[in-house]
């Protein structure tokens, strides 16, 4: 019962055999702990330490948790024990170990750790048989009974550990597997040990009934604390970069758009790329407005912004382009507000991967349609990521739509990871009135229509090919420019209005193809437990 009090873990306490200081162990199933004084890494047999191994110094992070933290899960009370540090080539994260309170069965071990801006709290289970080997990235396999399909596989290197560990902390590869009911599932292969399996769900700290957080004497957390005044040099142009999220991997200066990858801690900023200032975002960064995201309003703040476009198979076809603004919110962490030529869309990454299906994929019993398949590239940023940003970055993109058109899912492949995003088209006129925007109406005009199935759609296209071919002929007919419609929408400086230009010189047609982008790519930055 979950109101009954919890039976006492029993606690353990030894002198580290390198420098003297008390270790405690508060779980008799824990085999290794790192040592908080000189950083030793330490094996316990029986009622022995030895130390077998010396642990790097924990960066910093600015996370909100700590060992001693507590908090609840399905019923159950937990303390933060430990923590591992790992990186990989698609950034660096955290995995907090969870010591949950006794209970009538056999303690499991337990993590939380961090998953696209989110989090996700694992339970490591025994398998009954070796499993296969991963088939690559984005293929389907059956482990422990389960159909999953292969989302990375990375070799995840040992940054740094404290606190209680289950076994001894080392480097290694791992798959990171996801499915149909919103899991994730984990194989970490370790050299001569078999493969340690864990499944888990995405949760939101806020669910979590955590205390003990990070926080100082004005109960503000250490994060935002730190973060009001750190400072970080720009490598370009040495103006001040005052970085606003803990979570941020990269940043645009604000005096000469240098794309800047952001340090750990408190060294130099690790370097930077250059680009040319663009035309401001629609939605100014820093502005906050109220969205209605899983169902839930809640406030959110633009933190990041980025423009990109498909990539085209041959140079001779056209372009289409899109803009993504990143939305965060303290508790429920973050969001993508997607602006295409077909309207505006609202998505998350999803923690699970959606199942195959005839002509597409099925996602919470909701079927979608492959629409498009193509190439995507980032050409501008702003703000901070999560992920390390980088401009060209590219990645193949998959859309899908539901019959209705009202809900979208997008499918992104970089390197050695798969990620999915979903949501929903989201009306122009929300999104002005969430963030207080005033000025022309134009730009937010381009609701997502297109997609919307019967009559109506028919109608509406026949309508729409009729005024664009008056439109052209009444703008030939005055020696105006062919090109006006992109102009007034996205103005004159945007690659719509550009790649148009481009055309009519080249003697191609004005109009840009809707192939590519038009849900958007919703770049996420990766999966795994980033």
């Amino acid at each position: 019962m979950a109101d009954q009090a919890p039976a006492a873990q029993r606690r353990w306490r030894a002198a580290c055999p390198n420098c003297g200081a008390p270790v405690e162990f508060a779980s008799a199933a824990s085999t290794t702990a790192v040592c908080g004084f000189c950083r030793s890494t330490l094996l316990r047999d029986g009622e022995a330490l030895s130390q077998i191994g010396q642990s790097a110094e924990i960066f910093e992070d600015y996370s909100p948790l700590q060992l001693g933290a507590t908090g609840r899960y399905m019923g159950r009370g937990f303390a933060v024990v430990g923590r591992v540090q790992r990186g990989s080539e698609l950034g660096n994260w955290n995995e907090w170990h969870l010591l949950f309170d006794a209970g009538p069965e056999t303690p499991r071990v337990a993590w939380l750790s961090e998953d696209n801006g989110q989090f996700v709290i694992s339970l490591e289970a025994p398998l009954a048989e070796a499993p296969p080997e991963a088939p690559g990235v984005g293929l389907p396999i059956t482990v422990a009974g389960q159909r999953w399909q292969v989302a990375a596989i990375v070799e995840a290197a040992l940054r740094a550990a404290e606190g209680e560990l289950p076994r001894p902390p080392k480097a290694g590869r791992v798959v990171e597997l996801r499915n149909a009911q919103g899991e994730v599932g984990s194989l970490e292969y370790r050299e001569g040990q078999p493969p340690v399996w864990s499944i888990g769900r995405s949760v939101a700290l806020a669910d979590l009934a955590l205390e003990g957080l990070r926080t100082t004497a004005e109960g503000e957390s250490v994060a935002e604390a730190k973060f009001k005044g750190r400072a970080i040099a720009c490598p370009s142009c040495g103006a001040p970069l005052e970085p606003k999220l803990a979570q941020s991997k990269s940043m645009v200066c604000a005096q000469c758009s240098a794309v800047v990858d952001l340090p750990e801690g408190e060294s130099k900023a690790l370097g930077f790329t250059p680009q040319d200032r663009g035309l401001p975002p629609l939605i100014p960064l820093g502005r906050t407005g109220t969205l209605a995201v899983d169902g839930k309003p809640e406030a959110w703040t633009v933190v990041g912004y980025q423009e990109r476009c498909d990539i085209p198979e041959d140079a001779d076809d056209e372009q289409s382009f899109w803009r993504e603004y990143l939305l965060f919110n303290r508790l429920a962490g973050f969001a993508f507000l997607v602006d295409t030529r077909e309207g505006w869309s609202l998505v998350r990454t999803l923690t699970g991967a959606p199942s195959p299906g005839r002509g597409g994929v099925s996602w919470q019993g909701r079927d979608y349609t492959q629409r498009w398949t193509y190439g995507a590239k980032t050409t501008h940023v702003l703000g901070e990521f999560y992920w390390p940003v980088r401009l060209d970055d590219r990645v193949q993109v998959t859309d899908f739509a539901s019959r209705d058109g009202q809900y979208l899912l997008s499918r992104e492949q970089q390197g050695p990871e798969v990620t999915w995003s979903g949501g929903g088209v989201l009306p122009a006129e929300t999104v002005r009135k969430a963030f207080g925007l005033v000025g022309p109406a134009v730009p937010f005009e381009r609701d997502a229509s297109a997609f919307k199935s019967g009559n109506t759609l028919l109608r509406n296209i026949v309508i729409g090919l009729f005024l664009v071919v008056l439109l052209f002929a009444l703008l030939r007919a005055c020696s105006g420019d062919d090109c006006q419609p992109y102009k007034d929408s996205f103005g004159e400086n945007s690659n719509e209005y550009r790649q148009c230009r481009a055309n009519l010189r080249s003697g191609s047609s004005g109009y840009v193809g809707s192939g590519g982008g038009s849900y958007g790519g919703y770049s996420s930055g990766g999966g795994g437990h980033k």
